[in-house]
C-alpha cells in the first residue's frame, strides 16, 4: 500500500480488494492482484480449530490427551503440597498420602519409620488371619515400672486351699478365741493387738513385694499405738495417732537417703494403717472401759465374731457346692453369688439361734445386726481381693494353713467391727 507521497504502511496484505467509491481519492492501491495470488503460500496454523462447517477429522483434543497421559503416570496420583495450619486441615488431608508404596517387598529391615510395633495379641491375631506359619513371639518378662510399680498387675495363681486343712485351722482358732473371751477384756485386747500387728506386717510385706516402699516399722508401731491408745482413751485416740503418723511419716521420707515417691512410700504406709489399724481399733473400742458397761462390749464383740465366721463359712461351703455365677469377675472370680446367698442365710441363722444365747443380745437385736454383717462382710472380702489383685498376689501371708495370712482371715471382720460398734449405739444396745 503506497501513499500519495510515495511512502509505504507497515501492514501486510490481506488479500481483500477495497472498494474505492470516490474517484478523487488520493490513495492508490498497488499489488492487489499479487497479494491475492500469494494467499496460498502463507503458512497454515496447525493448532487452530477447524471451522464449524468442516467435516470431523477424528482427532483428539489436546486436553483429553493430556488427561489420558496423566492417568498412566503413577506419580500423578500424588497430590500437590497442601497448606495445613489447623487441626481441621490435617483431618481433611490425612488420607491423601499413603507412604506404604515406598516400602520394598524385599527389604529385610523391620524397623520402618511408618510402621507401628504391634502388641502380642495383635500379632497372634494377624498370624491366624494370614494362615502363615510363624514362630510364636516370646512373651516378655514382667518388669516393674519405677514410676508406678503397682499399675496393671494381675493376681498370680496359687494352689487351691484344702477344705479339711482350713476347717482344722478354723476350729483351733475358734477354741483359742473362746478361751480368751472367757478370761476377760484384757486378754482379748492383747489378742486383738497381736492380730492387728501381724496383719499390718503382712500388708506392708505385700506392698514391698510389689515394688512400693512403705515405712513398715513406722506403720506397725502406729497400728499398735492406736490399739493401745483406743483401749485407754477411746475414739479421741484415733485422730491424735493418725495425725502423728502422717507428720512422722513425712519426716521419715524427707530424711531418706534417696527420693521416694510420696504415694509409693507414705501413701502405702497410711493405707495399711487405716485399713488394718483404724478399722481394727473398733474391736478394742468395744471392750474399752469407756464404752463397755458390765462387760457388754465383750459380748457384742464376741457376737460380731460369730456372725462374721458364720458368713465366711456359709459362703465357702455353699460356694464350693453350688457356686456358678461370679459375684465380681473383675475383682474376685472365685466368690460367687450362690456363696454370698449361702453366707447370708447362715448369718441370719446364727443371729436367730446362737447369738441371742449371749447376754445382753436378743433375737431382734441379733437379727438386725446379722443383716448388716451379711452386707458388709462380703464387701470386706472384695476389698481385700481388689488390693491383692493390685499388688499381684494370691495371699498376703501364709501364717494360717488353709486360710492364708492373718489379714486374709480378718478382712471381712475389719468392715464388720465399725458397723456393729455404731449400730449398738444407734439401737441403744450397749
Amino acid at each position: 500500500m503506497k501513499s500519495e507521497d510515495g511512502s509505504f504502511f507497515d501492514t501486510e496484505p490481506t488479500g481483500e480488494v477495497p472498494v474505492v467509491s470516490s474517484s478523487d481519492s488520493r490513495v492508490t492501491i498497488t499489488g492487489a492482484e499479487v497479494a491475492a495470488e500469494s494467499q496460498d503460500a502463507l503458512p497454515v496454523d496447525e493448532t487452530a480449530l477447524p471451522h464449524w462447517t468442516d467435516a470431523p477429522t477424528g482427532q483428539v483434543p489436546i486436553v483429553v490427551a493430556r488427561e489420558a497421559a496423566e492417568a498412566d503416570d503413577p506419580w500423578a496420583a500424588i497430590p500437590a503440597p497442601a497448606w495445613r495450619e489447623g487441626e481441621a486441615d490435617w483431618v481433611a488431608h490425612e488420607e491423601q498420602f499413603d507412604a506404604s508404596f515406598l516400602a520394598s517387598e524385599t527389604r529385610e529391615d523391620e524397623s520402618r519409620p511408618w510402621e507401628f510395633v504391634l502388641s502380642e495379641d495383635v500379632v497372634v491375631e494377624e498370624t491366624i488371619l494370614d494362615e502363615t506359619p510363624r514362630p510364636a513371639p516370646a512373651r516378655p518378662e514382667r518388669t516393674r515400672r519405677p514410676t508406678n510399680p503397682l499399675a496393671g498387675r494381675a493376681a498370680r495363681r496359687s494352689k487351691a486351699s484344702s477344705v479339711s486343712q482350713a476347717t482344722t485351722t478354723g476350729l483351733g482358732l475358734g477354741l483359742l478365741v473362746a478361751a480368751l473371751f472367757l478370761a476377760g477384756p484384757l486378754p482379748v485386747a492383747i489378742l486383738v493387738w497381736c492380730a492387728l500387728g501381724l496383719a499390718a506386717g503382712e500388708g506392708y510385706a505385700g506392698f514391698r513385694r510389689a515394688g512400693a516402699h512403705p515405712a513398715t516399722i513406722l506403720g506397725i508401731v502406729g497400728v499398735l499405738t492406736l490399739g493401745v491408745a483406743s483401749y485407754e482413751r477411746g475414739l479421741a485416740a484415733t485422730a491424735a495417732v493418725t495425725v502423728l503418723l502422717v507428720i512422722v511419716g513425712f519426716l521419715w521420707y524427707a530424711s531418706a537417703e534417696r527420693s521416694i515417691d510420696v504415694l509409693d512410700g507414705l501413701g502405702a504406709t497410711v493405707f495399711v494403717y487405716v485399713w488394718v489399724g483404724v478399722l481394727g481399733s473398733f474391736a478394742v473400742l468395744m471392750i474399752s472401759p469407756r464404752y463397755s458397761v458390765d462387760r457388754h462390749g465383750l459380748a457384742f464383740l464376741f457376737g460380731t465374731v460369730i456372725l462374721t465366721v458364720a458368713n465366711d463359712t456359709g459362703a465357702l461351703f455353699v460356694g464350693r457346692w453350688l457356686g456358678k455365677h461370679p459375684l465380681s469377675p473383675r475383682l474376685s472370680p472365685n466368690k460367687t453369688r450362690e456363696g454370698t446367698i449361702g453366707g447370708t442365710v447362715l448369718t441370719l441363722v446364727a443371729g436367730a439361734l446362737i447369738v441371742p444365747m449371749i447376754s445382753p443380745w436378743t433375737m431382734r437385736s441379733a437379727l438386725e445386726i446379722a443383716v448388716a454383717v451379711a452386707i458388709v462382710v462380703p464387701l470386706g472380702d472384695l476389698f481385700e481381693s481388689m488390693v491383692k489383685r493390685t499388688l499381684g498376689t494370691k495371699d498376703l501371708g501364709r501364717l494360717l494353713p488353709g486360710h492364708g495370712g492373718m489379714i486374709d482371715r480378718i478382712d471381712g471382720l475389719l468392715f464388720a467391727l465399725p458397723t456393729v460398734f455404731y449400730l449398738t449405739r444407734v439401737l441403744h444396745l450397749g
